[in-house]
């Protein structure tokens, strides 16, 4: 709805009418606008209007998320500090303004600077443009009013791709920004496994949600605030000229208005960002329990769980409900105050410069022209009341990105539960290499080539400090086939968890050893030229771990059985992919060595799965053929997809975690006759009896008593006697 300062018509109303958008931010928290209550009788307050209409979208939809701290800490949480809320804005700004894609960013932002600028030039014509019009009209002068009209219309016919272009350089800009910042914070939650830190210790909830969420809200309303206090300061100084110009008073009476409105504001909204905060995390908790049913769909119906999965979600729901609830109402005590506000400039500024125009000394159009510039200079000193829910929403955003922003650097608070408690270390001794280690009390001297592992001294603790093993010294060798065993809980998977380098709490030394660097890589990584060395898949060093529920990852067949080997990435959409930013663009030289080297072929896919016994899914799917491939397969047949994967990664090395618990013993057989005959090296976690024949070496653990420090381990050879024996009896 449009409103008036005067009872003359204002042509131009019809203009502003027209709905104003911003593509990058749909909604925030509450419906605060107050833009369509402030409109004047001029062209000039296009770009109030234009700019005041920021919505972050905050809360559109989280895909996945992590488990969250305690619901009691996250209740009290403080409100930030001003101080800090400015440090994490330029932590979490500044990055992209430096990177290699700094000169379009500074280019593309002058020129949005450039354009602000042309509008507010517009802005001011148009004042004067609205004195005359308005002039005309009240002298009852045809002739001048349809020469200014017609200035109107080409004022409107110039000035409006000003605006739209400046909005649609804006808007690019911000989804350029918001494409760099995402790419490089997923970088950073993916390497060194953080990711896997805050999922397994619970650290800040829902990172998911901040990389989707949070990054696109932060830049799209970034810029979009930046250019509102440069086009506040802009029009300040153009429209303050012409407003003391016309009558001083009217400008201290401005003044008094926006200085008293803005404290009134700030205190009556104080509770808006933590608010702000609670509810980004309540909703997204709220569509993680949605996404935990998708996925876990057929365990649910088994057990009957509906009544239980509605309660815990309408629990999360209602969690929400009472937060946003709380937040209505601070929203609706602060509306009270900002309705009124905003409604009485509809007449102050006609009422103060209305007996000079009584007594003779101003025309009618500088009624109009005085009531324009009051409202320009009165949106830019009373950003804070205006725009205060924003804000309030946008520091909450701040303070999600900045507190993520800390954990990924290693200088949150937070952080000490990240931090490993071993120090992890590479050695190169003799011919052989030392890939991965906790932190040592005592340097390890091989005493042969076919050494592969050696644990020393390894004590395993809990984050609550219990022991779970206790000085544990073995070695496996080349061809030694570990059969790790004991009851639930006495720490079996935490030692497989530690050799994979996931477990680093406790001390000791777990180092690899392998006959020479080839032998670590995988097929036809030895090729690789020294200078793309980099480029290989760090976390994948010629060991495979297989757990008992293998990950399906979301792609096609293809896809499964190169994972995490190679990367099968589908081809770029071809030319009419223009526009697309460099940095978001799979650059020749940047993809994997395993993509382009020793990479299996169709013949080597089809043959493994004929290997594994899964030959006849090819009757039912192509190696192309995308499903979800975790409600597709049974757990044995991705059981035995797992056990291709290794086939074709050839590693030295495999830690299986009850990789065979779903399979029958024929196919058990089966798969481990094939991975011995390869000749690799393999260390088991099992139950099953059945398990001791493909073994040679054993290791029982028991569980710790916490009242001794004896060890609570043993280790002895199998016999090939023995080994025959359940070979014969399981044939």
């Amino acid at each position: 709805m449009t409103h008036t300062h005067s009872s003359t018509p204002s042509f131009h109303n019809l203009l502003l009418q027209l709905p104003t958008t911003m593509s990058l931010h749909r909604r925030k928290p509450s419906n605060f606008n107050h833009s369509n209550s402030i409109k004047v009788s001029n062209f000039s307050s296009f770009s109030t209007t234009h700019f005041s209409k920021f919505k972050p979208h905050f809360r559109n939809f989280t895909i996945k998320s992590s488990s969250s701290p305690s619901s009691a800490v996250t209740e009290t949480r403080k409100l930030p500090e001003a101080g800090t809320l400015l440090r994490r804005f330029w932590k979490v700004a500044k990055p992209y303004w430096s990177s290699e894609d700094k000169v379009q960013a500074r280019v593309r932002l002058a020129t949005v600077f450039a354009l602000t600028l042309g509008t507010t030039g517009i802005s001011v014509a148009f004042s004067f443009l609205g004195r005359d019009f308005y002039n005309a009209l009240a002298n009852k002068d045809q002739e001048q009013f349809m020469k200014q009209l017609l200035y109107y219309l080409g004022g409107f016919a110039g000035g409006i791709p000003v605006f739209v272009l400046r909005d649609y350089a804006k808007d690019t800009l911000s989804l350029r920004w918001r494409s760099w910042m995402t790419k490089y914070y997923m970088q950073r939650y993916l390497e060194n496994r953080t990711f896997y830190k805050i999922q397994s210790q619970s650290t800040i909830d829902n990172p998911d949600q901040r990389i989707v969420d949070d990054l696109s809200a932060f830049t799209g309303t970034a810029l979009s605030f930046s250019l509102t206090l440069f086009n506040a300061a802009i029009d300040l100084i153009s429209f303050s000229n012409i407003l003391f110009g016309i009558y001083p008073p009217l400008f201290i009476v401005l003044l008094v208005y926006s200085i008293g409105g803005t404290i009134i504001s700030v205190f009556l909204g104080k509770g808006l960002v933590t608010l702000n905060f609670l509810q980004e995390k309540k909703e997204a908790d709220f569509r993680y329990g949605l996404v935990r049913v998708r996925e876990n769909a057929e365990s649910i119906a088994f057990y009957g769980g509906e009544d239980n999965e509605l309660q815990m979600l309408v629990q999360r729901f209602s969690s929400a409900f009472q937060n946003l609830s709380r937040l209505l109402v601070s929203s609706r005590n602060l509306e009270f105050f900002t309705s009124g506000y905003r409604y009485l400039i509809q007449i102050l500024p006609a009422a103060v410069v209305a007996p000079m125009y009584f007594s003779g000394k101003i025309e009618f159009g500088v009624i109009n022209q005085s009531v324009s510039a009051f409202n320009h200079i009165l949106g830019d000193v009373s950003l804070i009341v205006y725009q205060f829910q924003a804000i309030s929403a946008f520091s909450a955003v701040i303070d999600r990105l900045g507190e993520f922003d800390d954990l990924l650097d290693g200088t949150s608070s937070e952080n000490a539960a990240l931090v490993d408690s071993v120090t992890v270390v590479q050695d190169e001794v003799e011919s052989s290499i030392n890939l991965t280690c906790l932190d040592s009390n005592g340097s390890v001297t091989p005493e042969s080539s076919k050494k592969l592992v050696y644990l020393e001294n390894l004590t395993l603790v809990t984050p609550e400090k219990s022991t779970i093993i206790s000085d544990l010294t073995m070695s496996i060798n080349e061809k030694d086939h570990l059969l790790i065993v004991g009851p639930s809980g006495s720490g079996k998977t935490s030692l497989l968890r530690a050799m994979a380098g996931l477990w680093t709490s406790g001390k000791g030394k777990i180092s690899y050893y392998a006959n020479s660097a080839d032998d670590v890589e995988p097929s036809g990584a030895h090729e690789i030229p020294e200078d793309s060395k980099s480029r290989v898949n760090k976390s994948y060093k010629g060991i495979f771990f297989l757990p008992q529920r293998p990950y399906m990852v979301l792609g096609t067949l293809r896809q499964q059985l190169l994972y995490p080997t190679w990367a099968e990435i589908p081809p770029s959409d071809g030319p009419e992919q223009t526009g697309v930013p460099p940095f978001l663009l799979r650059q020749e030289g940047s993809q994997s060595v395993f993509e382009k080297q020793g990479k299996p072929t169709d013949e080597d896919l089809v043959k493994v799965l004929q290997d594994v016994r899964l030959g006849y899914l090819l009757s039912r799917f192509s190696l192309d053929s995308a499903c979800e491939w975790s409600s597709v397969l049974s757990l044995g047949e991705q059981q035995r997809l797992a056990f291709a994967r290794l086939l074709l990664a050839k590693p030295y090395l495999i830690l299986l975690d009850e990789s065979t618990s779903a399979l029958d013993d024929d196919n058990e057989t089966h798969l481990y006759g094939l991975i011995e005959a390869a000749g690799v090296t393999y260390v088991s976690i099992g139950h099953r009896r059945s398990l001791y024949k493909y073994h040679n070496k054993l290791l029982h653990i028991m569980k710790a008593d916490p009242e001794s420090s004896e060890r609570n381990w043993n280790v002895k050879p199998i016999s090939q006697e023995s080994r025959k024996s359940l070979l014969e009896l399981g044939s």
